[in-house]
């Protein structure tokens, strides 16, 4: 036996080293980072505002539909398929809820309840509509949604005849939108309560798996036996569904109607998706696009305290910088699986 051994290359390699960002986890923090850093540097700057429990009871409040209009816009995201006619299909519940509640109304004055009910139906209905244009006609999502949306717009201007509708509720209804609970917006509890429904759905049952695995791979999904067509109809109605309760509990926590409230909070609403998507899982997740939406909204209230009565321009400022950011990282992700993926092959 020769006294010379050798030493495997196995055992002789270092083992790849992790980056300081990456031991630091700002991978999958970046947005708890954020918040953080928000806090500290607006808590300093607006010690007085900023940091009393008032703002931070408006923050919650004010971005409870964006929220929800956020679970609307995952859903199918996660299964690859995008729903940009949510924004619109939220206005279509307000206008309906509105109109039909209205106690002032001389032609319907319908229980809250019922007009509710019916409002949300109507956008389900959509979302029937956009999965048979998606599925059956073989149209993109991204347009046939996008021309959808449009088309729902149209409805709306026309049954609002382009105007404000203010409607006069019942004091039931309005406590179901305006109230506090335990010091905390009650609203807060409905996007919370849909936020564990929608991420045990998601992360814990069958529905959930699939929905990822077509997200993932659509045709390995398919061959695997998974029916693609009717996961991707089904994730549509639902985004749609959960839009007409966004457009309801906005309609009882607001009470009006008017033409920005759909452009209003589409955007926010995805810039939140899209930013959560790289948070905790690498993936679109309910957990990632929470902690994504909540950071934006502290990071926009801030700013706002900071600027003052010339902010009008800081929401779209913040939430498109967002947008571009967030894609480009997913980008950059998506980029070094791939290397990763190759690299054993090329060895």
């Amino acid at each position: 036996m020769s006294g010379n051994t050798e030493t495997s290359p196995a055992v002789t390699a270092s083992a790849p080293q992790k980056s300081l960002l990456t031991k630091l986890g700002l991978d999958r923090f970046s947005a708890l980072y954020l918040w953080g850093a928000f806090m500290v540097i607006f808590g300093i700057w607006k010690t007085d505002t900023f940091l009393s429990v008032a703002s931070a009871k408006l923050i919650m409040g004010e971005n409870v539909a964006v929220g929800i209009l956020a679970l609307a816009f995952l859903i199918p995201f996660c299964a690859s398929t995008f729903d940009l006619s949510i924004g619109a299909v939220m206005s279509l519940s307000v206008v309906i809820t509105c109109f039909l509640s209205d106690e002032k109304s001389r032609s319907f004055n319908m229980p809250v309840g019922f007009a509710a009910l019916i409002a949300v139906l109507a956008c389900t209905c959509v979302g029937v509509v956009s999965g048979f244009v998606v599925v059956k006609l073989k149209v993109n999502s991204f347009i046939a949604t996008l021309g959808i949306g449009q088309v729902v717009s149209a409805i709306v201007l026309k049954l609002s005849f382009n105007r404000q509708i203010t409607g006069t509720f019942s004091s039931t209804f309005e406590r179901f939108g305006r109230g506090d609970l335990l010091g905390i917006p009650v609203v807060f509890y409905y996007l919370a309560g849909l936020g564990l429904i929608c991420w045990y759905v998601l992360e814990h049952t069958p529905i959930g798996r699939f929905i990822y695995a077509t997200g993932g791979n659509p045709e390995a999904a398919r061959l695997a036996g998974l029916r693609t067509d009717r996961i991707m109809w089904g994730s549509l109605i639902a985004s749609s569904f959960l839009a007409g309760v966004a457009g309801v509990v906005l309609s009882a926590k607001v009470g009006l109607f008017t033409s920005a409230t759909g452009p209003n909070y589409l955007f926010p609403a995805i810039a939140a998706v899209f930013f959560g998507a790289s948070q905790l899982k690498g993936r679109p997740n309910v957990g990632g696009t929470f902690i994504a939406l909540f950071a934006l909204a502290f990071g926009i209230k801030g700013l706002q305290l900071v600027v003052g009565t010339d902010s009008y321009w800081v929401n779209p400022m913040f939430q498109g910088t967002t947008l571009i950011i967030a894609v480009a990282l997913a980008s950059q992700r998506g980029v070094a699986k791939i290397r990763k993926r190759k690299a054993p092959a090329a060895a």
